[in-house]
């Protein structure tokens, strides 16, 4: 079922989804969270991109950006889980140059991190 994007735009949506669940492969890095019900309402899937001066001079970070959306695009329409917001983070040296498969795939196996249930500690009851 394809489901509409809406793009994370403001720094409080950012820092919420930088304190949750983390994955990080060798094209991105992800960083997700479940909202909360009292916070913005509907089952959409929200997502925001970002790339540090370490990626590279602006023309390098806007390349990462316009591809992370892209893999966005097709990825997260069909995995995201409604109700979650995703910041995909560029990468130094990796995000504009890996192959676009290859990049579809680390976003693709960031999720099934993400989602995977916690594994239990010992001794909990």
């Amino acid at each position: 079922m394809a489901r509409s994007l809406t793009v994370l735009k403001t720094r409080r949506d950012f820092l919420a989804c930088s304190r949750a669940r983390r994955a990080g492969s060798k094209g991105l890095n992800l960083q997700a969270r479940e909202r909360e019900a009292d916070e913005t309402p509907g089952d959409e899937v929200r997502v925001g991109f970002t790339c540090s001066k370490k990626v590279g001079n602006a023309v390098a970070r806007n390349r990462a950006k316009r591809r992370l959306r892209v893999v966005a695009s097709d990825v997260l329409r069909t995995a995201g889980q409604p109700g979650w917001d995703y910041v995909l983070i560029g990468r130094p040296g990796t995000t504009a140059s890996r192959p676009f498969t290859k990049l579809l795939s680390d976003l693709e196996y960031c999720l099934e991190h993400i989602h995977a249930p916690a594994p239990r500690k010992r001794g909990a009851a």
